[in-house]
């Protein structure tokens, strides 16, 4: 039996960084819709879902191809609001109207690069390690061997502990880099995390890993889709 699995593409429309960055036009078409579009090139979900708490966003959203069954309830949608708060709240409408998933993908559409090759591994690495959860991970540009804090002085006594070694010396270190949470249902009701036993990560490019927060990043991801658009 094919495994039900629901993707949900959080999107509210409350940015300040930059304001409805979540339907800003990325090179001709609303930021949302590369996640949307990437989601449904995947063919592994049951049913894509955008939680937004905006009517405009939801029309964007069904234009694309997603499903927008409920706006997301105003205590859900504040800058305070926690996202397992808002993922038990759409598993728990779905099986108030009998859709039961087994699996479900917290896909950001800040990640607009991120697409169906990275979904379907992700996926696949659940089911072939038999694990609880994926998050998706890049690796970091910088070591934080290489940082530390600053007094008022600005004095950089001590400020590192590792002057006799070179970059390539030092281990690999990886960030989260929001593209990617996948778990079991079960598994997340239970404990409202991502990490709490049996998860792995999915590793990702530098270049599928903008995550669009300012407007340097926005510029940054168009001038990338561009780039590789003329490489194909």
């Amino acid at each position: 039996m094919k495994d039900k699995i629901l993707a949900i593409i959080p999107a509210r429309s409350g940015s300040k960084g930059l304001p409805n960055k979540n339907i800003k036009e990325l090179n001709g078409k609303p930021l949302i819709a590369y996640t949307i579009e990437a989601a449904i090139r995947s063919e592994i979900f049951s049913t894509i879902f955008v939680s937004t708490d905006s009517l405009e966003y939801s029309k964007i959203a069904e234009i694309y191809g997603a499903e927008v069954p409920f706006i997301r309830e105003e205590e859900l949608s504040d800058d305070n609001s926690k996202i397992s708060d808002v993922i038990i709240h759409i598993l728990e409408k779905y099986e108030k109207v009998g859709k039961a998933f087994d699996y479900f993908m917290l896909l950001q559409p800040t990640s607009p690069l991120r697409d169906e090759v990275e979904i379907i591994e992700a996926y696949k690495t659940l089911k072939d390690k038999n694990v609880n959860s994926v998050i998706s991970v890049s690796e970091a540009d910088h070591s934080p061997l290489w940082m530390n804090t600053l007094n008022e002085d600005l004095s950089m006594d001590k400020f590192i502990n590792i002057l006799n070694k070179n970059r390539q010396e030092l281990k690999k270190y990886f960030r989260i880099n929001g593209a990617i949470y996948l778990s079991k249902v079960d598994y997340y009701k239970k404990y409202k995390n991502f990490y709490h036993n049996a998860s792995v990560a999915h590793i990702m490019s530098k270049e599928k890993s903008v995550d669009i927060d300012t407007i340097l990043d926005f510029k940054f991801a168009e001038f990338l889709i561009k780039y590789f658009s003329k490489k194909k």
